[in-house]
């Protein structure tokens, strides 16, 4: 039995569960992060920063933005008091957050098949121009995006 549980209520549960120091492995949704993880099939397992290694430009993080609208988008900049997001699939729009609004860091990403990695910081994906953004992502999600999704389906 399969229960939906809006996200809203899922991620502040969350963030309460990496507040208290506890792993926790969710299944993504959306596109935002394309090509790196593809949503409604790889999850990623979150951490809590334990102060051990600072967050980092690359950081794959889950973030509250607004209320009660949460991210998993790639920290592109660190500011003083400030830390600018924005999803691998999307070409211009950034979220900006507060550090503290950072609920957990991204530590494995896990495929259906079980295989799991440790995210990369993505440097060259970060640092591409607009256009290559758009051309790439144009393409993948026009054919190998396609592929995934009916190789899941049938």
């Amino acid at each position: 039995m399969q229960i939906t549980v809006p996200n809203d209520i899922l991620l502040a549960e969350v963030g309460a569960l990496l507040a208290e120091g506890k792993d926790v492995e969710i299944l993504t949704k959306g596109v935002s992060m394309l090509p790196f993880i593809v949503g409604d099939r790889d999850s990623v397992l979150l951490r809590k920063d334990n102060g051990s290694r600072p967050l980092a430009p690359g950081d794959i993080v889950l973030a509250r933005i607004a209320g009660t609208n949460y991210v998993l988008h790639r920290v592109m900049q660190i500011g003083r008091n400030v830390v600018v997001l924005r999803g691998d699939g999307n070409i211009r729009v950034c979220e900006t957050v507060s550090p503290e609004n950072v609920l957990g860091r991204v530590i494995r990403i896990i495929h259906p098949s079980g295989k799991s990695f440790r995210p990369g910081g993505a440097v060259i994906w970060r640092h591409s121009s607009e256009l290559f953004r758009r051309f790439v992502l144009s393409i993948y999600k026009r054919t190998i995006y396609k592929i995934l999704m009916n190789n899941e389906k049938g």
